[in-house]
């Protein structure tokens, strides 16, 4: 354990609001630093004893000073490559200066820099030759820099991951720059942190230049196909076509995905150049198992990280981080409702344990009926024989056509669906206590679709949802012996798939 403060900056970015948490949990004292202490406080760490929140504006070399002063080291993540910037080198040649300047008059032990492969290319995009510049000037001061350079991060939330899953999931047929056939070296954002860590960690890295990478060489149409393995959808077809150019290609992104064209413009733009290690020298230096890509991608395709909120030091990092983008993780969809009783949990419980079979789904039952009838026409495993047992759930029993995931008696019900779907479907119950000795029960239906079929479905059952949701919660609450104060609230929301939401 280091007794010394880290700083982080960009501590609200993709790697930094994933590290942070990982140095928490190794025991050191962390001083994280965002443009806002409000967006900091989106995320769970932000409460955590040895967590020091700071806000520095990085064109502000004042405020850069007061954020490096006292820390023994500093872990530097800052990217301009913003929609509301219009020139993100310049934005980032400043903050850089600023960070080298504060860093030597901090008397900061040492820097740790995460840049991009390529670096050393000719031809490079505006993008990696933003990023060796940083680099540059960040060498330039006293202060001893480490930097190590990555291709694609797979992992939830990091963009050119995201722009490649979204191309994928909606797009059967694909027309396609030449860059799909670019070798890349892709490494899961788990080994990234493994490796930051193991650099501040090992004393012998400091001033060096290390390329890292995951074990896989890869084009980048190799990797289109490995996704659609593990998301379970059928092979893409990849037609390259040469007269797609980058601007092209990012109003294309932009149309198909929710990411923003102008970050999906220089990203774009930097698939043109090859991105593999030249050298694995870190290896010896950081020892770690690398992770092969397939495994990589099945973490970001896993479907508990959207029903399960992340604990602090504890969230797997290939998952979505409770203040990442809206548009990290694929397209989710989400039905939430919400109704208020004076009644306590206990109560409340009772009838929802007795939820399916013979009980039935307290409403609208006929259409649940049709549901399974279709269900079985198909080949899925319709309503079953109801449920083992009529009066309470445990976990792993199966209730018509659900399997019971969580059954936490008076909090929550889980059931995952098992019939068949373009997608992945779970209907979730959480009851809440509330002031004044009132509860709340929620219910979320949440849905995420494979391709564009699964996207189809989920809005031709919307008006079901409509119909049947809040009077199934209306009449639950009513088997438990009281009408609801509140009538339930309606909080559908498609979370990655309405709109264009910027980073």
């Amino acid at each position: 354990m280091n007794p010394g403060t880290i700083l982080v900056t960009g501590a609200t970015g993709y790697v930094g609001s994933r590290l942070v948490p990982l140095l928490l949990e190794h025991g050191y004292r962390v001083r994280a630093s965002s443009r806002s202490l409000d967006k900091l406080r989106k995320w769970p760490w932000f409460d955590h004893p040895r967590l020091e929140p700071a806000a520095a504006d990085m064109a502000d070399r004042e405020t850069v000073l007061k954020v490096c002063e006292g820390c023994e080291a500093a872990f530097y993540l800052v990217h301009s490559m913003d929609p509301a910037q219009k020139d993100f080198a310049r934005a980032d040649r400043e903050a850089a200066g600023n960070m080298g300047w504060a860093a030597e008059r901090a008397g900061l032990g040492r820097m740790i820099y995460l840049g991009g492969l390529g670096e050393d290319q000719d031809n490079l995009s505006h993008h990696l030759k933003s990023r060796a510049e940083v680099e540059a000037i960040l060498r330039g001061s006293a202060v001893p820099l480490t930097t190590l350079k990555a291709a694609m991060i797979v992992g939830v939330g990091s963009a050119s991951f995201e722009i490649l899953r979204y191309l994928v999931e909606r797009l059967p047929v694909m027309v396609t720059p030449r860059w799909v056939h670019t070798k890349s070296q892709p490494i899961g954002i788990k080994d990234v942190l493994d490796y930051l860590i193991g650099c501040l960690e090992k004393p012998e890295t400091t001033g060096g230049s290390f390329d890292i990478g995951g074990p896989d060489v890869l084009t980048y149409r190799e990797i289109m196909n490995i996704y659609s393995e593990a998301a379970g959808l059928a092979k893409r077809l990849v037609l390259p076509v040469p007269v797609l150019t980058p601007k092209l290609s990012s109003y294309w992104i932009h149309l198909v995905t929710p990411v923003h064209a102008s970050l999906a413009r220089p990203l774009a733009e930097g698939l043109r150049n090859e991105v593999i290690c030249r050298e694995e020298r870190i290896r010896s230096l950081v020892p770690i198992r690398p992770t092969p890509i397939r495994e990589a991608i099945r973490q970001t395709t896993a479907a508990e990280q959207h029903e399960n909120p992340p604990l602090a030091g504890k969230a797997n990092p290939h998952w979505r981080g409770q203040g990442d983008p809206a548009w990290a993780g694929g397209t989710v969809f989400r039905d939430r409702r919400a109704i208020v009783t004076n009644l306590p949990p206990g109560e409340i419980w009772n009838p929802l344990q007795r939820i399916g079979g013979s009980t039935g789904w307290y409403y609208a039952n006929w259409l649940w009926q049709s549901r399974g009838f279709f269900d079985k026409l198909i080949g899925g495993v319709g309503m079953r024989k109801g449920r083992s047992d009529p009066k309470q759930l445990c976990t792993g029993d199966e209730v018509d056509f659900w399997r019971v995931k969580d059954a936490t008696r008076d909090k929550r019900l889980l059931l995952e669906g098992e019939m068949k779907l373009p997608g992945y479907a779970s209907l979730e119950f959480r009851i809440r206590p509330l002031a004044g000795g009132r509860t709340e029960l929620e219910q979320t239906a949440l849905f995420i679709p494979h391709g564009l079929l699964g996207i189809l479905y989920w809005y031709a059952v919307l008006p079901f949802h409509h119909l049947i949701f809040p009077g199934m919660l209306a009449r639950i609450v009513r088997a438990a012996g009281e009408r609801a104060s509140r009538h339930p609230e309606d909080t559908r929301e498609a979370a990655q798939a309405q709109e264009k939401i910027a980073p």
